[in-house]
């Protein structure tokens, strides 16, 4: 009688561990075989001030008009007199960015603070992925010139019209509806001003300015999100010698995707669009009225 118990407990073992080698196998099969990107953290190029990690495709060609007006309720140039900073314009900027591979990209563009004029490179070296890769990694990079009537000799040495600026840019999307980033920047402008406070107290600003950025999008459907971003500088002279009262440059905005079109309607106390005016010149502060209604459209090619 023992005999044929141990041969049907044998043949249960069996047939469970044939099972249970199915199921692995079945498992493994199922198992994605690819490490695919994750879906992108971004709609588009830029958040209100910051870069991010979006890239243009390749042979996309993205036109870009960004518009920032005046200061809401500073009494200089905000009130109901000049609709409340509407009927000035701090900054516009018009650009041209296009992808020469999937994660390489150059950019112009033309500013009208400060007529500025620049180039730049973009580049992405790692991409989220779903397992191994839990972040984006992008570097850009930029270099400007001014070509504005000089008002004495500062300008003589045509070098002095040139600024600088590179920056990593740190992104994670969590899940379909949070990304967020991190960036840090380096700024340098060959040519500071010296500035006397009322005391007559004289400081040479800083060449070299370094930024830590922080940027944030909340998408409420799949074509409206809420994003914003925070630009801390690190420097003493704005923090220490006050003729001027400098800020770190704070951002919202709301960002609606229709169609081939991303629009961006933005709120900030930066004047300059980019890097190289809005890190050393945002002297606007959120406390008395200084944010500015901005928007931007962009709108990509592809050839």
């Amino acid at each position: 009688m023992k005999h044929p118990l141990i041969v049907i407990a044998l043949i249960v073992a069996t047939i469970n561990l044939n099972a249970q080698d199915d199921l692995l196998d079945m498992l493994e099969a199922e198992a994605p075989t690819e490490n695919y990107r994750v879906g992108p953290t971004w709609k588009t190029m830029k958040l209100v001030n910051l870069h991010s990690t979006s890239m243009v495709k390749k042979n996309g060609l993205d036109f870009r008009v960004t518009h920032r007006f005046g200061s809401l309720g500073k009494k200089s140039d905000g009130g109901v007199h000049n609709l409340y900073g509407l009927d000035i314009s701090d900054d516009i900027r018009i650009s041209f960015d296009y992808g020469l591979t999937e994660d390489l990209q150059i950019g112009i563009g033309r500013s009208k603070f400060s007529e500025l004029i620049d180039g730049s490179v973009k580049y992405k070296i790692l991409a989220q992925k779903e397992r191994k890769a839990p972040i984006t990694l992008v570097v850009f990079g930029n270099m400007a010139i001014t070509p504005q009537k000089a008002i004495d000799t500062r300008y003589d040495d045509w070098q002095n019209r040139m600024s600088y600026f590179s920056q990593l840019i740190i992104a994670r999307k969590f899940g379909e509806r949070l990304s967020f980033e991190l960036a840090p920047g380096f700024l340098y402008r060959n040519l500071v001003l010296n500035t006397t406070d009322g005391a007559g107290v004289t400081a040479e600003d800083e060449n070299a300015n370094i930024s830590l950025g922080f940027g944030g999008r909340f998408m409420i459907t799949k074509r409206f999100g809420i994003i914003m971003d925070y630009v801390y500088t690190i420097s003493d002279y704005r923090s220490n010698f006050r003729p001027i009262n400098y800020y770190d440059p704070f951002g919202v905005g709301i960002e609606i995707e229709t169609g081939g079109h991303v629009f961006h309607i933005t709120m900030t106390n930066a004047a300059g669009i980019v890097a190289n005016n809005y890190i050393p010149n945002t002297t606007a502060n959120w406390g008395d009225g200084g944010m500015k209604l901005g928007f931007n459209i962009s709108r990509v090619f592809q050839f």
